[in-house]
């Protein structure tokens, strides 16, 4: 029994570390708007003045307190509520990491101080560019820059054809 078990969790925790693989794509870019848009000066100074361990506990808080969406959502689908199950997914799971990435971008230097998070961020940066040396991966980012430049190019004539429908009623 052990023998199939095991290679079904590592195929779960397979999936589930890819999930969060592929959030990140997003929520970096997002993150980076935010910490562009929204100063927050006093409560920036603050995380950046706490020491290591008290900022991996922070650190900790975004992780612990909606990591359980993803069971959440999962009942939510279980139940045939297909939509707010994945609504709640994507929700939940952009929020967790989009305060994860500004956290961890405001306390980096700490936390590399503490050798077993330095370590496991080291495994992480490995797998991360393991996963982005794929096929797959680079198949994936293509196909998103096509759909960004397709999006673009209709968001132009779009703006395009309102301005001459606007200045042709002028």
């Amino acid at each position: 029994m052990k023998r199939i078990l095991k290679p079904v969790a590592y195929i779960l925790a397979a999936i589930y570390f890819l999930a969060d693989a592929v959030f990140m794509a997003v929520t970096g870019p997002i993150s980076r708007w935010i910490g562009r848009h929204f100063e927050f000066k006093r409560l920036r100074a603050w995380i950046r003045s706490l020491p290591p361990y008290p900022s991996l506990a922070l650190f900790s808080v975004p992780v612990i307190i909606l990591e359980p969406i993803k069971p959440v959502a999962a009942y939510l689908a279980a139940t045939g509520q297909v939509l707010s199950g994945a609504a709640t997914f994507l929700v939940g799971e952009l929020l967790k990491l989009v305060l994860v990435e500004r956290l961890f971008h405001l306390t980096r230097d700490k936390l590399m101080r503490i050798p077993a998070f330095a370590w496991a961020y080291g495994k992480f940066a490995e797998m991360r560019a393991w996963l982005r040396a794929t096929e797959a991966w680079r198949v994936v980012r293509a196909l998103s820059r096509t759909a960004r430049d397709y999006v673009a190019r209709a968001r132009a004539w779009l703006v395009g054809s309102f301005s001459k429908l606007v200045t042709s009623r002028d």
